[in-house]
């Protein structure tokens, strides 16, 4: 049963019982609610609701969201609740997140163990909370404190929340604590619903939305959630409570919740994915990474972080005393963010050496080196002779094939890719890149490490720029298109950013540098490719015009002394001049154009990758896109994006682009197979059938 009620000489105990993490269905609801009515016949001394094994109660079955809202609801069974003529007690002994926190908000009195933790999250779903959380919450804590937790999704320690005052006392046993509570304290512990509204507070208020701009741009529930937390200052509770569940039902099938909630179950299943491969039989725990660039300290960072003791590796002592200064650095970081406990053991965990003499034998050795074959060949001929046979060996690389730098090594069935995104120790991706000859004991060790780190796995097959950049390239040509037939970086900048991404195209490239996607250019020979449109402007930025982005001052846009970007009149005259040779007539392109035909290009690049095999499910792309090139979470990502636009639309504007530039759009094959059966990229999701 997934409730439970006992009903003893000192009180009764209704527990909640879905493992692992007690979410909750309809079943639950109504095991709840059942509960309560024989409590209000028993008429206990107290009524504590606790929930079995390690969590209280994480949440609602998100599952549901997509279909009709189903009887018995979360907010009338709370209702009855707050209106128990005896004393209710929360015994949370682990996570009480969104409707789990709902319920002990509904209680008069809650306890929790050191280690819960407790939140409302459920505007990282779209939503907003629909039980009384956005009411009940600031009458316990306040306008500021409510506004902050809610309108961010935020879950806090248990310790951050007795400060705050929605719970009121720590124990090791919550729920011996709550049988052992005297009586008189109950009794004077008043229902959240019986307590004086909280004072207004307008200034946290505006504060609270200002943040969730800056950290949620473009969402709505964020917002929505705010007001009705400023609405429990001034309006009747009953009012309110009607407000927020109609606001709740209103945007659980809303566009953005539907994407956010896709997002969320794509993570799930990437995180479950290394139950396909050979469990590790001894999990990696000591690491050689070498280069101590701010990658390669990145990534020594994020290991060493996860409890491996790592080694950083350089050519000589100049290289290793700046790997040393730049790991400092993080480590400060870290330490002013609070995320480092034990500063000294931290320390312990890392040492730094110059040259392939001497090494520790290590689990794991990941290169973190400059992107040239050469040099990546050269590292890993070294690696193997100084390490054991069985030591995994892996590539941070972007690009480069995966496949021609395992041909030299003896053990290619323990090499594999591993590209992290920068800054490692931050960003939450990794694409873990399957070569020809990678065994799945290595594949399972990989995904191990990932979980470890916290990391969101994708894998990928082996192809220039794996899943992540060759959409990227992909986008960085159609872009360059739309400069020389009438556009400008800032116009294309600013349409991608009205989109919902982190950054644009070309104040990307600033940042990290136009000599890398150069250098990619060169390798690649696109300029030698027939039936290519290939357009010359980001070579002549760096062939004649020397403009390299940030690090020197230029790039697409001029910086000042400050860093503030500014339209450049060199780069304007470049690309008009690229225009008048190319013949082209130029026609301003507004923000939809832009954003379309960029769009579109990922979408074009994104199926090919299917047809190819080098991804295996579209949400394994729109995981690569949300989580490493900042693409809006809220659109889903790009494949649901897609659908979204309904896989017919696409086609048909794909087709029109196609017949008038053929070098530059063409419409993929399974695109057209997937409209034509009436299906879209989601049912490749479910069933992963590509004909």
């Amino acid at each position: 049963m997934p409730v439970t009620y006992e009903h003893h000489s000192e009180g009764a105990i209704i527990t909640c019982d879905n493992p692992p993490l007690n979410i909750f269905g309809q079943a639950m609801r109504a095991g709840l609610q059942s509960a309560i009515t024989r409590a209000r016949d028993d008429r206990p001394k107290r009524l504590i609701i606790t929930g079995a094994g390690r969590s209280f109660v994480a949440g609602a079955d998100a599952k549901e969201f997509d279909g009709e809202p189903q009887s018995p609801h979360l907010n009338d069974i709370l209702a009855d609740l707050v209106d128990l003529p005896f004393p209710t007690i929360a015994a949370v002994s682990g996570p009480a997140l969104g409707g789990g926190l709902e319920i002990a908000l509904a209680c008069r009195f809650r306890i929790a163990s050191p280690k819960a933790t407790l939140g409302l999250p459920e505007v990282t779903l779209g939503i907003v909370p629909g039980a009384g959380g956005t009411q009940r919450l600031p009458r316990l804590i306040g306008i500021a404190a409510a506004a902050d937790l809610i309108g961010q999704g935020r879950t806090i320690a248990a310790d951050e929340a007795v400060r705050l005052g929605l719970v009121d006392i720590l124990a090791d046993d919550p729920l011996a604590a709550a049988l052992a509570m005297g009586i008189n304290v109950l009794r004077r512990a008043i229902v959240a619903d019986h307590r004086p509204a909280p004072r207004q507070d307008e200034a946290a208020i505006a504060a609270a939305h200002k943040l969730a701009d800056r950290r949620a741009p473009g969402q709505n529930a964020p917002h929505i959630a705010i007001d009705l937390v400023a609405a429990s200052a001034t309006d009747p509770l009953d009012t309110t409570l009607v407000r927020e569940r109609s606001a709740f039902l209103g945007l659980r099938q809303s566009t953005q919740a539907r994407a956010l909630r896709h997002v969320f179950f794509a993570e799930r299943a990437a995180q479950s994915q290394g139950k396909s491969y050979p469990a590790p039989e001894r999990p990696i725990s000591t690491a050689i990474v070498v280069g101590g660039g701010m990658m390669g300290a990145g990534i020594a960072y994020a290991l060493t972080f996860a409890g491996l003791r790592v080694h950083v590796l350089e050519t000589d002592a100049a290289g290793q005393a700046r790997a040393e200064a730049n790991l400092d650095r993080l480590i400060a970081q870290g330490m002013e963010r609070r995320a480092i406990s034990d500063l000294q053991d931290f320390r312990d965990r890392v040492t730094f050496g110059a040259g392939y003499e001497n090494l520790p034998a290590v689990d794991l050795a990941i290169e973190a080196a400059f992107e040239s074959m050469d040099v990546k060949r050269t590292i890993f001929a070294a690696l193997q002779m100084a390490l054991p046979a069985d030591t995994i060996l892996a590539t941070n690389t972007s690009y480069l094939d995966v496949n021609a730098m395992a041909a030299e090594l003896a053990n290619p069935d323990r090499f594999v890719g591993l590209h992290f995104f920068a800054p490692a120790h931050v960003m939450k991706l990794l694409e873990i890149v399957r070569g020809d000859k990678t065994s799945t004991a290595t594949l399972g060790q990989a995904f191990a490490l990932a979980r470890r780190m916290g990391k969101i796995p994708v894998l990928s097959g082996v192809c220039d720029g794996f899943i992540g950049n060759r959409i990227l390239s992909r986008l960085r040509k159609n872009a360059d298109l739309m400069l020389l037939e009438g556009s400008c970086p800032k116009g294309v900048d600013d349409a991608m950013r009205g989109f919902g991404m982190a950054m644009g195209p070309y104040e990307a490239q600033d940042m990290s540098g136009l000599d890398i996607a150069y250098a990619n250019r060169k390798r690649q020979r696109l300029r030698e490719q027939p039936g290519v449109r290939y357009v010359p402007i980001a070579d002549h930025m760096v062939e004649v015009l020397g403009r390299l982005g940030r690090k020197t001052g230029a790039g697409w846009y001029d910086y000042d002394a400050s860093g503030k970007a500014m339209e450049s009149d060199a780069v304007t005259h470049a690309i008009y001049k690229a225009s008048d040779s190319a013949g082209v007539k130029r026609v301003t392109l507004s923000k939809d154009d832009i954003t379309e035909r960029a769009v579109l290009s990922m979408i074009v690049e994104a199926v090919a990758i299917l047809e190819d095999g080098i991804a295996a499910r579209p949400q394994d792309i729109d995981l690569v896109l949300v989580h490493g090139y900042g693409f809006p979470r809220w659109r889903g990502g790009l494949m649901h994006f897609a659908d979204d636009l309904g896989l017919p639309v696409v086609l048909t504007k794909l087709e029109a682009l196609a017949a008038a530039d053929p070098l530059s759009w063409s419409v993929p094959t399974l695109l057209r197979q997937l409209v034509g059966e009436g299906r879209n990229f989601d049912s490749l999701n479910r069933d992963g059938a590509i004909a």
